[in-house]
């Protein structure tokens, strides 16, 4: 079970976990050894609450593909079991983001000295304007 104190937890049963070659280099060793694990998880067939899966449909983020399976390809350590972990981190990182509700903002109205100043700057931006004027422009 991905689990930490206090936040979502997600059962281990509830993952499709594979050992797969690692892309990239790394010489004879690359071809023989399956060290990248391929992590996938079911949003819908999981056990998460209705307001968890809903919150992860609705991310936007590129492991989630739109039959909405979560999937992490941890590839960045030479050994297996620390690229699982890996894996397992990321995943938990993904359900612990949706686990946080944003708190809605409260919209405000300007200060009346806001205002104030800003008219003000205005106004003198329209003198400085006003002053950069050739004078024969003024009508007599």
């Amino acid at each position: 079970m991905v689990e930490n104190p206090g936040k979502i937890s997600v059962a281990e049963s509830e993952l499709e976990i594979k050992a797969i070659r690692a892309q990239g280099a790394g010489g004879q060793n690359v071809n023989k050894v399956s060290s990248a694990i391929h992590l996938r998880f079911d949003i819908a067939a999981s056990s998460l609450d209705d307001i968890y899966k809903e919150r992860l449909l609705k991310l936007n983020d590129t492991r989630i593909t739109r039959e909405g399976v979560i999937v992490i390809k941890a590839q960045q350590y030479r050994n297996q079991e620390k690229n699982r972990e890996d894996a397992l981190r990321r995943l938990q990182e993904l359900v612990d983001r949706i686990a946080m509700v944003p708190a809605k903002r409260k919209p405000t109205k300007p200060t009346h000295i806001s205002k104030q100043k800003r008219l003000e700057s205005k106004t003198q931006r329209g003198q400085l304007k006003i002053m950069r004027k050739k004078m024969n422009d003024y009508p007599t």
